[in-house]
């Protein structure tokens, strides 16, 4: 059973929203291609959904069309007219439900599942009313707190999204009684913009180190992506870690100027942007001491 996490921050520093609402729109596409790429059946399903919709509008067309013909053939109100006006409005009206729902298969859903945990049971109640056309059936809703009565007999996956410091517990005590119940049955776990260590909830002491011991050292961060005022820091497994400039120049926008086997620190990406732009030497070059404590005077001013 594989541990993964998956880094997503597009905000450059913006606190406008809060982690889980900027990460929304992603977390659905994310999901949607989970489901679609591991949960047997769920492609098929999609499949027919996208075709009774393809249907459904052209059947929509149809039907408009069939009635301005009508309109022009005749003026009159007789009763036939008025019950194949009646009849077509029905229709017209199931039709647009149908696209509403972007053809959506209304049987339940019997297969294997992906249950996202939200940070608190308010979250995963908006998700679960807001979501239905978002992503497949085959995705359950939970929240970390509180006690746990869903039926997980048929988790295949089970992604935590946004956990922070104060779920931490919940997160370790959800994972460890999922992975002894389902067993090999269970796929892997994912953590979306994971934030388990925090000065005011673990401290970064022995609490702390302990917590990321157990749980977050483990976890392979399969993707990353997280936008500088500058460029980009980004990875997909397995790939490396790379640093990206803007470039108007360069292909697509973007120049790469640094790939790493780990995940760099702030003020190491902060040092790789100057030293590619000429505002900071490499290291080992020029005196050695003065410039070392240069470089920690500029790296904490940083932080």
């Amino acid at each position: 059973m594989t541990r993964s996490r998956v880094d997503f921050d597009t905000s450059v520093g913006d606190e406008t929203y809060t982690a889980l609402k900027s990460s929304t729109e992603f977390m659905q596409q994310f999901i949607m291609s989970l489901s679609l790429a591991c949960i047997p059946g769920v492609m098929e399903r999609r499949q027919e959904e996208v075709m009774r919709m393809a249907e459904a509008k052209a059947e929509l067309r149809e039907l408009k069309q069939m009635q301005e013909e009508r309109l022009d053939e005749t003026k009159d109100d007789s009763d036939e007219n008025q019950d194949t006006t009646t009849n077509t409005a029905e229709r017209e009206e199931e039709l647009l439900q149908i696209i509403a729902n972007n053809g959506a298969d209304s049987t339940p859903w019997t297969g294997a599942n992906i249950r996202i945990y939200f940070p608190d049971a308010g979250s995963a109640a908006l998700a679960k009313r807001d979501w239905q056309n978002e992503v497949p059936a085959c995705v359950q809703f939970s929240s970390c707190g509180g006690v746990q009565t869903a039926d997980v007999s048929k988790d295949s996956i089970i992604v935590f999204f946004c956990p922070r410091a104060s779920e931490a517990e919940y997160v370790e005590e959800i994972l460890y009684k999922t992975e002894e119940e389902r067993g090999d049955n269970l796929m892997m776990t994912i953590m979306v913009n994971p934030l388990l260590v925090d000065m005011g909830v673990t401290g970064f002491g022995m609490a702390g180190r302990r917590l990321r011991e157990r749980l977050i050292d483990n976890l392979i961060p399969a993707y990353y992506l997280r936008t500088l005022s500058w460029g980009a820091l980004t990875r997909v497994w397995p790939q490396l870690f790379t640093v990206w400039q803007e470039d108007e120049n360069a292909e697509g926008g973007y120049r790469m100027i640094k790939a790493m086997e780990r995940l760099p620190s702030n003020p190491e990406v902060e040092d790789i942007f100057d030293i590619e732009n000429g505002e900071m030497k490499e290291p080992g070059e020029g005196p050695g001491f003065l410039d070392g404590i240069a470089d920690f005077v500029t790296g904490m001013t940083r932080l």
